[in-house]
């Protein structure tokens, strides 16, 4: 049950997602590269957690069969991120947050396929949105296709490990999960940093060795970034409706893009064109809490007979 909502609560859930926003301009502020980035960051955020449920003696054990489960999630976190991070380095903040942008109609596709359940009309009718958004951005931005395809992937993976976080969480305290799962995403960062070493680093190597600003942003990302930002947007989920939540989170790549060119300038500037196809993709986003909503309502109605 929901409790009483305030201007207050609304206004703090626009911050969250702000500070979502902000996680690509740190992955171009920070100078190690994005596997080092998603090894510290996932460290920090495992230990922060830890540390928290050593001082309150919170229990967090968990069967071995959900235990791998868990981590297995956290395996595909840490990939979600090191493509995030990889494909603003090979482009822009913004390229990056316009493709992650499709995260949450990846969700409505997958969903329903992992649930049996069938695929909405507007949910085609918004894909196909999307796919034309996407069209208009690498028709304008074809140097970039590489960041481009990068932000796309890691939003189908980001996309899959929600849908697998909806049924963990009906099992599992929030915390917990976080705990496991950043403890996976960092096992999964150091187990792939000899094949990355070996094939990606063009003879440098690995950079574990952050320069003084490097451990503040690193800070911020594994503190304020993650445990900060998740531990409140919990919280919020027990005032808010899913509608509002989800409406808003979807504003990300619009915060992320803006305080990609307010910070960066010129390097941020894209062609008209990109800016159209990233509209369209926003737009089709946007549009599908409204749709479901309406949807939603719809079949009850039919359901009471009214």
């Amino acid at each position: 049950m929901l409790q009483n909502t305030t201007v207050k609560d609304y206004l703090m859930l626009h911050f969250i997602v702000l500070i979502w926003g902000f996680t690509a301009i740190l992955g171009l502020l920070i100078s190690i590269p994005s596997v080092e980035i998603v090894f510290y960051r996932t460290l920090m955020a495992s230990g922060f957690l830890g540390l928290v449920f050593l001082v309150k003696k919170q229990k967090v054990r968990l069967t071995n069969q959900e235990l791998l489960k868990v981590i297995g999630t956290g395996f595909l976190i840490s990939i979600h991120w090191i493509l995030f991070f990889w494909a603003a380095r090979v482009s822009t903040a913004s390229v990056c947050l316009a493709g992650m942008a499709t995260t949450s109609l990846w969700t409505a596709f997958i969903e329903p396929m992992v649930n049996k359940s069938k695929v909405k009309w507007f949910e085609i009718l918004l894909g196909m949105m999307v796919i034309s958004g996407l069209y208009v951005v690498f028709s304008f931005e074809g140097g970039y296709w590489l960041g481009l395809t990068m932000a796309v992937a890691s939003a189908l993976i980001a996309a899959i490990f929600t849908v697998i976080n909806g049924r963990l969480i009906k099992r599992h305290s929030p915390y917990v999960l976080t705990f496991y799962e950043m403890f996976g995403a960092c096992i999964f960062s150091v187990l792939f940093m000899p094949f990355y070493a070996a094939f990606f680093t063009e003879g440098v190597g690995l950079q574990l060795m952050p320069n003084g600003w490097d451990w503040f942003w690193l800070f911020l990302l594994g503190g304020v970034c993650t445990v900060y930002a998740f531990s409140v947007s919990v919280e919020l989920m027990r005032r808010l409706t899913a509608f509002a939540i989800n409406l808003t989170v979807n504003l990300e790549p619009v915060y992320g893009i803006v305080l990609a060119v307010l910070i960066f300038g010129e390097k941020e500037q894209m062609t008209p064109g990109f800016y159209l196809g990233t509209l369209i993709i926003l737009i089709s986003v946007l549009l599908y809490p409204v749709f479901n909503y309406f949807n939603r309502r719809r079949q009850a109605k039919r359901v009471l007979g009214v």
